[in-house]
């Protein structure tokens, strides 16, 4: 049989920007909803499909970005056995339309392919013609109905899965998931460790290898590891833990937490697709999803799950957003300057504290006393910075809330704030909760962030949330401010929050990082800040890409304040790149005032660079050195800064 040919797929550029979240049991699902275990389950896509339709949905719901068909088991020998031999082809055409049908293209479509149902080896060649036969009708109705790829899964024997695949290769030039099962000795049935099993189903043409069923995440972890490292992609399925009779029942005891806990060590060792089988549920999945998020916040982009619905609900309907310089005082000078410069194109206007906008960052304290954080905002205020910018547990440490900071300084000062608003740490419910509890204590200006991953900070096991993304939650206020819940119910009044975003001029994957800016605004983002640049270079070439937004930008300054705290950000923090020769001017003067000028210096430079292309700055003083933020702005017509002491 000639192979049928498809375009290069989709699912191997995927896994190349990050790791894909797969659904759970199809099979327990449809039990725990009242199929009976006496009958064929996959006969339920044709009796029942609005049933399947629905799992298929929670999944989604759930975070899944890779959905599997419900026909593992709808080959002709084991649905002979049910008296539907010669249903393959109606149950297999009629799953991946489900399928499809619940996806609306936001997730991959995989068919699914289980063991034949008789066992190679002790067979006839008549029985094993049979069972290539089988293999060969199944995955050939499936594709021919559209999956995206096939999934060979919950296979005990690898000589079995060696025939399933390349029958399976034969066939089609979709990419192929390979998964053997291992026992409580990490062996298939066949005696094959996890290592021999990954050679053997890459040398035959598998794009994805792994594991799946049989044993709970624990066992997998080690059969994940000894997978990895074979230059092919490593999926892993657990089922959740042994089951348990109970009250007639088979009953799962792995909790979706503990499934999150492994979920997340599966990802950060390099595992491309993790998922759940037997046993496993909605929840399973959302623990996944989450931990996807915590450990790389930006996996493949595929519009899935509660977040996609957020996104979705939000910017329908509901009433007219309240004028961006009517939400605040930040928001109306931003929006003031950033006309001014856009009209002056040609003729640069002077720099000055009416014609610039300045944000600096004071943060809460690790105890209970804002006093020396009032004091440094009170000081920062009568120098004419425009707001304190208060972030919410940068790099995973533990501080007070910035809510609180952020409500005493308007309270006790009458200065304007911008809080960050992170993902990691609250679910939908807080986070909505804390943006109405913002609104109405008269915090309007917000920076929406993503958020470093808890392995970053103090509490390293610490769970991250992760039910929205920057984008989510951008998308969430749009639809606040449009009177809307994330369900699209309509709330009574608008909010009228004045919603920034994040950027990395240097990030690493330049180009995700303006499509993901592109989503930021589209979402409802009004403001850029970006992350410190010192290479001018790189700053101007963001600045040429991110023109057609049409957004206004605060350009991000962090004075070095030694030559040890510059090669410290270069080498170990995240999207920041400190230019050699930088590193270097830091590197020729001796450490204390010297070098905290040189400091000074470098970002004035880069400041005055680009100070008539932005409307502002966003300055982050590194250890509480709040006098280098206005020693800096004095290039810009501020007014020098009391001394330093230190």
């Amino acid at each position: 049989m000639s192979q049928i040919i498809h375009p290069q797929p989709s699912l191997l550029d995927a896994l190349a920007r990050g790791p894909l979240v797969a659904d759970g049991a199809l099979g327990t699902q449809l039990y725990e909803r009242g199929v009976f275990v006496n009958r064929s389950f996959e006969e339920v896509c044709l009796s029942n499909p609005t049933l399947v339709r629905r799992v298929h949905e929670d999944y989604l719901a759930a975070g899944a970005q890779l959905i599997e068909t419900h026909t593992f088991a709808a080959n002709r020998i084991k649905l002979g056995r049910h008296g539907l031999g010669d249903q393959v082809g109606a149950i297999n055409a009629a799953a991946v339309q489900i399928a499809r049908d619940a996806a609306e293209g936001r997730a991959f479509v995989s068919g699914a392919v289980g063991p034949s149902g008789l066992t190679p080896g002790v067979m006839t060649r008549r029985e094993l013609e049979s069972v290539q036969d089988a293999f060969r009708e199944q995955i050939s109705a499936l594709v021919h109905a559209g999956v995206d790829l096939i999934i060979l899964e919950t296979f005990r024997l690898l000589s079995e899965l060696r025939l399933a695949l390349e029958v399976a290769r034969s066939i089609t030039s979709l990419p192929i998931v390979a998964q053997a099962s291992f026992d409580a000795e990490e062996r298939t049935g066949d005696g094959a460790d996890p290592g021999r099993v990954v050679e053997v189903l890459k040398d035959l043409g598998a794009d994805v290898a792994g594991a799946n069923c049989i044993e709970g995440p624990k066992l997998l972890f080690s059969v994940a590891q000894q997978m990895l490292n074979h230059e092919i992609p490593i999926s892993i399925m657990p089922n959740a833990g042994y089951p348990r009779k109970q009250d007639d029942r088979m009953i799962y005891m792995a909790t979706p937490e503990y499934f999150g806990v492994y979920a997340r060590r599966f990802f950060e060792i390099g595992v491309s697709i993790v998922g759940g089988c037997c046993g496993t549920g909605p929840e399973h999945i959302a623990r996944i999803a989450n931990a996807a998020r915590a450990v790389s916040p930006g996996p493949a982009e595929i519009e899935v799950g509660e977040t996609s619905q957020v996104r979705h609900r939000a910017a329908l309907g509901g009433v007219e957003p309240i004028p961006v310089p009517q939400r605040s005082a930040l928001a109306a000078k931003i929006d003031r300057v950033w006309r001014e410069r856009v009209n002056a194109a040609h003729n640069p206007l002077p720099l000055s504290p009416e014609s610039f906008v300045v944000s600096v960052e004071v943060n809460p304290p690790a105890g209970i006393d804002p006093a020396e954080s009032i004091q440094a905002a009170r000081m920062l205020q009568a120098h004419g910075v425009d707001v304190i910018n208060i972030a919410d547990g940068p790099r995973a440490t533990v501080r007070m809330s910035n809510q609180a900071l952020g409500i005493l300084t308007q309270q006790q000062l009458g200065m304007e704030v911008i809080l960050h608003m992170c993902c990691r740490d609250r679910n939908l419910l807080g986070l909505q909760s804390d943006l109405l509890a913002n609104h109405v204590l008269g915090v309007r200006n917000l920076v929406v962030v993503t958020g470093d991953p808890p392995k970053m900070g103090d509490y390293p096991h610490a769970t991250g949330v992760y039910d929205l993304d920057s984008v989510g939650l951008l998308r969430m206020i749009q639809g606040l401010n449009r009177g809307l819940d994330p369900a699209g119910k309509p709330m009574g009044a608008p909010t009228s929050f004045f919603a920034a975003c994040g950027a990395e001029p240097a990030a690493l994957d330049y180009d995700r990082e303006l499509r993901r800016l592109e989503a930021k605004r589209d979402a409802g983002a009004q403001l850029i800040m970006t992350q410190p640049v010192y290479d001018p270079r790189v700053l101007e070439r963001f600045l040429n890409d991110t023109r057609d937004l049409h957004l206004p930008i605060l350009v991000g300054l962090l004075p070095l304040a030694s030559w040890r705290n510059a090669e410290f950000l270069h080498n170990e923090v995240p999207g920041m790149q400190i230019p050699e020769p930088i590193r270097e001017r830091m590197r020729r003067v001796e450490p204390g005032p010297r070098a905290r000028q040189e400091g000074v210096r470098i970002a004035q430079e880069a400041l005055l660079a680009v100070a008539d292309r932005v409307v502002g700055a966003y300055i982050m003083p590194p250890f509480k050195r709040y006098a280098a933020a206005l020693e800096i702005l004095t290039c810009v017509g501020y007014a020098a800064p009391p001394t330093d002491p230190a």
